[in-house]
Order: structure tokens, then sequence, then C-alpha cells
């Protein structure tokens, strides 16, 4: 199944909307649906195809509402995206189907266990944000440029957008060592050193192709500040929590968090890893564990 062809869809939705998503992988493998950081888009790396496609899986991606090819939804909440996935599930004809993501795509990975409990059999969320409202110590330990971030976020979408619009030029045409200067504030050693060869340039990849259109970040910044719109204790579904101690975009604190407060979650609190590093070290573990959850 390696080097199988990715299909890229124009799905669309039920509410009018134009969601972009990619599959690649066995046509009857179960989906696995994996929601992308922030910024991010559908962009399918080969260390992510090849794991998956070897354990008889089919990966599906997607770039969220406001992303490049996705129409806009504003003022979605993370909740919303359990009926974007139910789409893509229905599309693809499938019954069940495992999800997971990273950093910002954590909470939509926890948003579509909540919403969709009959479909979804496992969720992974790695180097994932807990939730902002009631969380005063929620910027402790970030990196400079995340502060600033989501200080403007809480003023709202006028005082967020141009500092997006400034960050975007760090990175649109950027190689490896820019985005490194760009994000400099965020990235531990650990990090850097996972900004190379194949890797380095399918995260390159995935970033830049999320700063094509700004509103997919701005929406996702917005969205993460507010309520979610869904509470943890609705997540009926077996899910498995990674983050590293390392992460100056997530901090550990993060994590430790969502350790305690997500029902039944087996969670993976590992020493010394990023927030690249754990995701490049660790990704067949974290899908072994979800593919036990597979029907025999």
């Amino acid at each position: 199944m390696l080097g199988s062809m990715t299909e890229r869809i124009a799905l669309d939705l039920p509410d009018g909307r134009v969601l972009d998503v990619q599959v690649s992988g066995p046509a009857d493998g179960i989906p696995f649906v994996w929601h992308h950081g922030t910024p991010g888009c559908s962009y399918q790396p080969a260390d992510k195809q090849r794991v998956l496609h070897e354990r008889g899986l089919r990966l599906v991606s997607y770039s969220r509402a406001g992303a490049a090819g996705s129409t806009r939804n504003k003022g979605r909440t993370v909740a919303s995206i359990a009926d974007d996935v139910a789409a893509i599930a229905d599309h693809l004809g499938a019954d069940e189907i495992l999800t997971g993501g990273g950093s910002g795509g954590g909470p939509h990975a926890l948003a579509t266990g909540a919403g969709l409990p009959d479909r979804v059999l496992a969720v992974l969320a790695v180097c994932c944000v807990k939730p902002y409202v009631d969380q005063p110590d929620f910027l402790e330990g970030m990196g400079s440029a995340n502060v600033e971030e989501f200080s403007l976020a809480l003023e709202g979408e006028d005082a967020l957008l141009p500092f997006l619009e400034a960050d975007r030029e760090g990175m649109i045409d950027a190689d490896a060592d820019s985005v490194i200067r760009t994000l400099d504030s965020l990235l531990p050693d650990v990090d850097r050193a996972c900004l190379t060869g194949e890797v380095g340039a399918d995260l390159l990849a995935n970033l830049q192709g999320g700063v094509e259109e700004l509103y997919g970040w701005l929406d996702d910044d917005l969205a993460f500040t507010r309520d979610w719109g869904f509470a943890l204790d609705d997540i009926r579904v077996p899910t498995y929590l990674w983050q590293g101690s390392e992460d100056l975009m997530v901090p550990f604190h993060h994590g430790q968090w969502l350790a305690r407060n997500l029902p039944g979650v087996v969670p993976h609190l590992i020493d010394g890893e990023g927030h690249l590093s754990i995701v490049v070290g660790a990704f067949e573990q974290m899908v072994d564990e979800l593919v036990d959850h597979l029907p025999r």
C-alpha cells in the first residue's frame, strides 16, 4: 500500500461550505481522521502515511474552515468540527473512524470524540492545549510569540489579524532556517533538530499551506480562547494523551491538567520531548494504541 495515491476532494458540506479533504491508503481501511495543528492544512506527511497504511488504515486529512480550500465558518467553536468530520465519514461511507490531532488539532480531536460517540472508536490528542476559560495559568510557560498571539486573540479578530499577517511573511516562502528564526521563542533544541530532512520538509509544507489563507488560523485562535462548545466530561470514548516536558508551544502543565480532567484518559507525559519531536519519535506507538480498538 506504500506509495498509494492521495485523493483530493472538495467536499460539499450540508451547510453550503466546502471542505478541502485528502485521503490515502487502502480503500477498505478504517479512516484515521487527522486534525492538523494551528496553523496547518490537509497536507499529508510521508511518515504519517507510511505508519497508517502499513496498519491497513486510511489517512484522512483536511484543512479546517477558513484555511486554503475550505470555506470560512465565522464564529465557529471547537465543537463545530464534529459536523464536518461526520460529513467526511458520510462521504467515505465509514460508520466507524479513529481520530487524532496535534497541537491546535488536539482540541478538535477531543471535540470529534465528544460529538460523534457512536462513530469514533478512539481519540489521540498530542501536545493538546487545555481550555482557556477558567484556566488563569493558560499562558504560563509559553514562548513569547504565543503569549502575544493569544493576548491579541482575546481582543478579537481586528487585533489579531495584523499579527498573523506579519507572522505569515516569515513563513510563506521560508526554508527551515528562516522558520526556526520566525519561531525562535517556541522551539527548544529537541524540536529544532526535527526541522531537517523529510520530516522538516513535511512540517514546512503543512505550515506554509496553513498560512496561505489566514482565517483558519485566526478562527482557531478565537475558538481556543472561548468556551469550546462541549465539556470534557462529554467524552465517552477511549482517549490517549501525549505531551512532552520541553514543549514551548503548549507547555507541559496543559498536558498534566488534561491528564487529570479527561475521563478515563491514558496519559503519556514524556520527559525531554518537545512539540514536534514527540510526534516524530512516537507516532507508531500512538497509532498502535488506537489500533487496539478496531473491530476484530
